[in-house]
C-alpha cells in the first residue's frame, strides 16, 4: 500500500513539474562583440565627423514562449534585443572642441545618450530533453535565427544627415564660442540637437533595419515546482550566420536567465 502512495506521488511530481505552454521574460547579454572605432573623416566643408568603439558584453533582454506538446522535441521562440553604446563626435575646423553626438530615437527605450548598435533576433528553437528528472529538466536544442540590426553612426551615415549646407553652417555656428553667451550657446546647441534628432530619425527611416537569416545551437534548462505555476530557465546560444554592418566583429554567444508563467 505504501509503495502504491509513493509511485502515485512520484507520478504527480513528474506530470506537474513541467508546464505544456510558458512565457516569460529575461537578462540576456552578448558576450565578446565588439564594435571598430572609425578615423576622423571629413563629411562636410570644414567639418569633420568620428567614432568610437566598444567590445565585452551588450548588455540586453528578451521574451520567451515554449510549448512542449511535441512527441521527443519541445519547441520555443524567443526574441533577444541587445545593445552597446559608443561616443560620435563633429569638430568643426579651428574649433577646439568638439560637438558630440546624442540621439534620441522616438519609441527607443534608452532615451536621449550616446549612440547605440541594436541588434535583435528572432529564434525558432527545437529543444530534446537530456533526462526527464522531475522539476529540473536539462535540454540541448537549435534552430533558425532571424537577425534584425540596426545602422552604425558612421561617416557614409552622418554625411547624409548633414547633406544640407545651412545644416553645416548652424553646426559650424554652434561650436564658435567667441563672443557668445552662455545661454546664447545653450540655445544654439539646443537647436542644432533638434534639428539633428530629426534628421536622424527620417535617415534611419530609410536605411531600416538590415535583415538576415542564420542559425544557433543551444544548451540549457528549466525548472518548475510541482503546482506553482512558475518557470524559470538558464539557456547559452551560440549563433552563426547573419549580417552585420562593417564595424561590427559579432561575438556570437549569448546568455538567457529568467523566468515566468507556465501551465
Amino acid at each position: 500500500m505504501n509503495f502504491k502512495v509513493i509511485l502515485a506521488a512520484a507520478a504527480l511530481l513528474a506530470t506537474q513539474s513541467f508546464a505544456i505552454i510558458g512565457i516569460g521574460g529575461h537578462y540576456a547579454p552578448g558576450f565578446g562583440t565588439k564594435m571598430k572605432a572609425g578615423e576622423f573623416a571629413t563629411v562636410a566643408d570644414g567639418i569633420e565627423f568620428g567614432h568610437g568603439g566598444f567590445s565585452g558584453t551588450m548588455q540586453g533582454f528578451g521574451f520567451k514562449l515554449w510549448i512542449d506538446l511535441l512527441p521527443i522535441f519541445d519547441i520555443e521562440a524567443t526574441y533577444n534585443i541587445q545593445f552597446g553604446s559608443y561616443d560620435a563626435a563633429l569638430f568643426v575646423d579651428n574649433v577646439a572642441d568638439p560637438i558630440p553626438l546624442e540621439i534620441e530615437l522616438a519609441g527607443t527605450p534608452f532615451g536621449k545618450a550616446n549612440p547605440k548598435f541594436v541588434a535583435s533576433n528572432l529564434d525558432i528553437t527545437l529543444t530534446y530533453p537530456i533526462t526527464f528528472i522531475p522539476i529540473i529538466r536539462p535540454y540541448i536544442g537549435g534552430g533558425v535565427t532571424c537577425y534584425l540590426n540596426s545602422f552604425v553612426l558612421n561617416q557614409s551615415f552622418v554625411k547624409g544627415v548633414i547633406d544640407d549646407p545651412a545644416v553645416a553652417e548652424m553646426i559650424k555656428n554652434a561650436a564658435n564660442k567667441q563672443g557668445v553667451n552662455p545661454e546664447e550657446l545653450q540655445q544654439k546647441l539646443e537647436e542644432l540637437g533638434q534639428n539633428l534628432k530629426q534628421r536622424v530619425q527620417d535617415k534611419a527611416k530609410d536605411e531600416g533595419l538590415n535583415t538576415s537569416v542564420g542559425g544557433h545551437i543551444m544548451i540549457g534548462t528549466r525548472g518548475k515546482l510541482p503546482i506553482i505555476p512558475i518557470a524559470v530557465y538558464t539557456n547559452f546560444k551560440y549563433y552563426f550566420g547573419g549580417d552585420y554592418p562593417k564595424e561590427i566583429d559579432p561575438g556570437h554567444m549569448t546568455l538567457e536567465v529568467g523566468g515566468g508563467f507556465a501551465i
